[in-house]
């Protein structure tokens, strides 16, 4: 009973990289469902957290769609290919997150800015919030909700939309004017 892969399997992981090369989508997929486990545990192996191994897994697809038409099958089979692409991204993932570490800690430790009085950062605070409302109050109630549901409550334009039973068209209308006469108003209060 054979324990890895045979060489039928090869030849079809190989074609089917050479028509990924083609850009041949229904390949890729294949491709994908094929050698997916593979490529995650290579990539595992090396980043050794599994949301930066699937992160980096999805990178190495991406690669291989790009660079599948350079692959050549008389230098060694495609899941060494794969193999390979999965290991130099996983190394390439680890040194950028240990470089923005390390840039992170040092920055950290060489910040000798003096630490923001509180009393400063209340009037800042409460004058940004003034400014803010009064803009809010300059610009029309259509407005206002609009910008009010889209900004504030997270709703999309869609859903503004729906709420408001309007079109989409007038939502975003709405809201190109509010920020406007907004920007206009915090310049004018802010001064």
């Amino acid at each position: 009973m054979p324990t890895g892969p045979t060489r039928a399997d090869s030849d079809l992981d190989a074609d089917l990289v050479c028509r990924v090369g083609r850009g041949d989508r229904d390949a890729f997929g294949q491709l994908y469902s094929r050698t997916r486990p593979m490529v995650f545990r290579r990539v595992l192996a090396v980043v050794r957290d599994p949301g930066y191994a699937e992160e980096t897994s999805q990178d190495v697809y991406l690669q291989v769609w790009r660079s599948a038409a350079g692959f050549d099958r008389r230098r060694g089979s495609a899941a060494t290919w794969l193999r390979t692409l999965a290991h130099r991204q996983a190394v390439d993932r680890v040194r950028r997150e240990r470089a923005s570490s390390d840039h992170n800690h040092v920055w950290g430790v060489t910040d000798y800015r003096p630490a923001v009085d509180s009393v400063v950062e209340e009037m800042l605070r409460k004058h940004e919030l003034h400014c803010v409302r009064a803009g809010l109050t300059a610009l029309t109630p259509r407005q206002r909700e609009s910008l009010v549901l889209a900004y504030y409550l997270g709703f999309s334009y869609p859903q503004v939309a729906e709420h408001l039973g309007v079109q989409v068209s007038t939502v975003k209308s709405r809201v190109r004017a509010g920020l406007a006469r907004l920007e206009t108003t915090l310049a004018e209060v802010g001064s």
